[in-house]
C-alpha cells in the first residue's frame, strides 16, 4: 500500500467559493531531510503547521506558520546543536496556470511540500552559530577558544603587525597637546 503524502491538503469545501476561509493545524513527521551543509531539518523531525486557507477568485491562498527544530553545526566552533526554527509561508495555489512556476490546485487538493521545502531551505542560516558570542576555534591549536582569553589582546602578535605596535602611543601625544592649547593644532616649539 503506497504511503499517503502528509503534505496534501483537501480544499474541496473552498473551491469556487471566494471569501470562504478555513484554519487547520497539522503535525507532520518530516518524511525527508530539508537542507544540507551546516543546517537541516532532519527526516523524522516533527513539523507543526498552522494553516489558513482562503478561497479567492484565482484559487486558494495558503498562509502558514511553520515551527520545527533545526539541527546544525556551529560555523565557528563546529559543535552540533539543535534549536527551534520558525518560517512563514504564503502561496497562491491557482485553479488554472497563468505562469510556468505557479503552484496549482490539483484536483481537490493542494500539495504543500514544494512550497514548504523551498521556504524552509531558503530560511536556514548559511553559517549557523551555537550562540551569538561563540568565540570559535583557535587558529593555531584548533581547540575551542576561551571566552575570557578572546577579550584580551596579549600574547603572540602577528609579525606582519609588529611594526605598528608602538604607533598608537605616538599618535595620541600630539592629539592630547592640541586639545590642551584649545587651538586644535599641536603646540609648536
Amino acid at each position: 500500500m503506497p504511503q499517503k503524502n502528509p503534505y496534501l491538503i483537501e480544499v474541496r469545501d473552498l473551491m469556487g467559493r471566494p471569501g470562504e476561509m478555513r484554519e487547520r493545524e497539522l503535525s507532520i513527521i518530516a518524511p525527508e531531510t530539508f537542507g544540507e551543509a551546516l543546517a537541516q531539518v532532519r527526516e523524522g523531525t516533527e513539523v507543526h503547521i498552522d494553516l489558513k486557507l482562503e478561497s479567492v477568485h484565482e484559487g486558494v491562498l495558503v498562509t502558514a506558520d511553520v515551527d520545527t527544530t533545526m539541527d546544525a553545526e556551529c560555523g565557528r566552533c563546529l559543535e552540533t546543536f539543535a534549536t527551534p526554527f520558525h518560517v512563514e509561508i504564503q502561496e497562491l495555489f491557482a485553479y488554472t496556470p497563468s505562469e510556468a512556476e505557479e503552484s496549482l490546485v490539483q484536483g481537490d487538493h493542494v500539495d504543500l511540500e514544494p512550497t514548504l521545502r523551498d521556504a524552509v531551505v531558503l530560511a536556514l542560516p548559511f553559517q549557523p552559530v551555537c550562540r551569538p558570542d561563540c568565540p570559535g576555534l583557535d587558529p593555531e591549536s584548533g581547540e575551542l577558544r576561551d571566552v575570557e582569553a578572546e577579550g584580551s589582546h596579549g600574547g603572540i602578535v602577528d609579525p606582519r603587525w609588529a611594526a605598528l605596535a608602538g604607533f598608537a602611543e605616538t599618535v595620541t601625544e600630539p592629539v592630547e597637546a592640541a586639545e590642551s592649547n584649545g587651538s586644535g593644532l599641536p603646540e609648536s616649539d
